[in-house]
């Protein structure tokens, strides 16, 4: 190797750095970029994960906030029909507002779409003061009432206690969500 040119050490430089290049360096330059597409690609997955997790985060407080909400209506309009504890809680209020329940009627229930109204008619006595006490105590109950046919009459035998007579029907109100069964019943219509 002694008698070569010096062209001929560049053309054996040459060929070797070429060999280097093909074997080794172009190789791993191709992995290399291969690894660096990856990367990128899994940068863009994981900014999209951590995206979709502060979406699922977000979804997940509101539907805390909701089912919240929700208690908050059962407690207005509860699923079950509770007439016992109405009763019990009316009589408290009216003992509470001094009056006498005379009457004290639930009469069946009246199916609408989402809910269904449970009327109870009601005959009271007591001063005026104690049944607007009552009817505002009333109003502050958890459950949703409306009062309707409301009409107020003097009785015959007054006492300090006892002057007039109320005659109404309050409603209260049931949620009935619908079942699967009846769904299915409607999809089929």
């Amino acid at each position: 190797m002694r008698d070569l040119p010096w062209y001929g050490y560049v053309f054996i430089a040459l060929i070797i750095f070429g060999l280097f290049y093909f074997i080794h360096y172009k190789p791993k330059n191709d992995e290399l970029k291969s690894v660096r597409e990856e990367r990128i690609q899994t940068e863009k997955e994981v900014a999209m994960l951590k995206q979709k997790k502060e979406e699922l985060d977000q979804i997940e407080q509101e539907l805390r906030l909701l089912n919240v909400q929700l208690k908050n209506l059962e407690a207005i309009i509860p699923q079950e029909e509770e007439i016992d504890v109405i009763l019990r809680r009316i009589q408290q209020l009216a003992f509470d507002s001094r009056i006498d329940i005379v009457r004290f009627n639930p009469k069946a229930l009246i199916d609408r779409e989402f809910f269904s109204e449970k009327p109870i008619s009601m005959e009271l006595t007591g001063n005026y003061h104690n049944i607007a006490l009552f009817f505002s105590k009333l109003s502050n109950f958890a459950r949703l009432f409306t009062i309707e046919d409301f009409s107020i009459k003097a009785l015959r035998n007054q006492t300090d206690a006892s002057t007039i007579r109320t005659n109404s029907t309050a409603k209260t109100y049931v949620f009935h969500e619908e079942t699967e069964t009846e769904e299915k019943s409607e999809e089929e219509k």
